[in-house]
């Protein structure tokens, strides 16, 4: 969508809240074809501020003072996190390490900029990975059930030492909403539940 595109979609609906979720999200597909992640979260989200900023310069004021731009994005733009150690947290540094996350980085530096720079009032929150019903195929989770049940091989990424925290999808959505946050922050959104992704083998007994 081009920028007069979004600038009619605000204009014509009186959008006062802005919650930009769009984006390539899948770190296999970026490394493979990395120009999709680049034209949509980096080219992408400058054409969401700048609509979004010449929208807001003309809202009346009441409008104006309680607009918000809410950027959702990864914790992945923090990098790589072993097993056991601590955290991310809001004040850990940038270290992507996939196109990906370097895509995901560079938007966020891109929402931070359009807030210091124009005024542009923006939150930001950099969630952990998200599973839930009728996730797209792709995805680790939905990915390691569909081969289980036809009996395929398990994908694991390298040798499944990478460490995930997974997040609920509707935990995430319940966050989105309560992120009114403060102008200009960032705020991490996870589920505390650190997982590798070497897949579990259960037994069970019946009795």
């Amino acid at each position: 969508m081009r920028r007069q595109e979004i600038l009619e979609v605000l204009h014509r609906d009186g959008i006062d809240i802005v919650m930009h979720l769009a984006a390539e999200s899948h770190v296999d597909r970026s490394i493979d074809r990395p120009a999709a992640f680049i034209e949509t979260n980096i080219v992408g989200t400058y054409r969401m501020l700048n609509s979004a900023l010449e929208h807001w310069r003309r809202l009346p004021d009441d409008k104006k003072s309680r607009f918000r731009f809410h950027h959702v994005s990864t914790d992945e733009v923090f990098g790589d996190l072993p097993l056991g150690s601590s955290v991310f947290t809001e004040q850990t540094p940038y270290a992507p390490s996939s196109p990906y996350s370097a895509s995901k980085a560079a938007s966020d530096h891109l929402v931070r900029a359009w807030h210091d720079t124009y005024g542009l009032p923006v939150v930001l929150s950099n969630s952990s990975n998200n599973y839930g019903p009728f996730q797209f195929p792709e995805k680790l989770v939905p990915l390691v059930i569909l081969n289980a049940l036809d009996e395929k091989p398990l994908p694991v990424y390298g040798a499944g030492a990478n460490v995930r925290d997974w997040l609920f999808v509707e935990d995430q959505a319940r966050a989105l909403v309560a992120t009114q946050g403060t102008v200009g922050e960032s705020y991490n959104v996870g589920g505390g539940s650190e997982r590798t992704d070497l897949p579990r083998v259960i037994s069970s007994s019946w009795d």
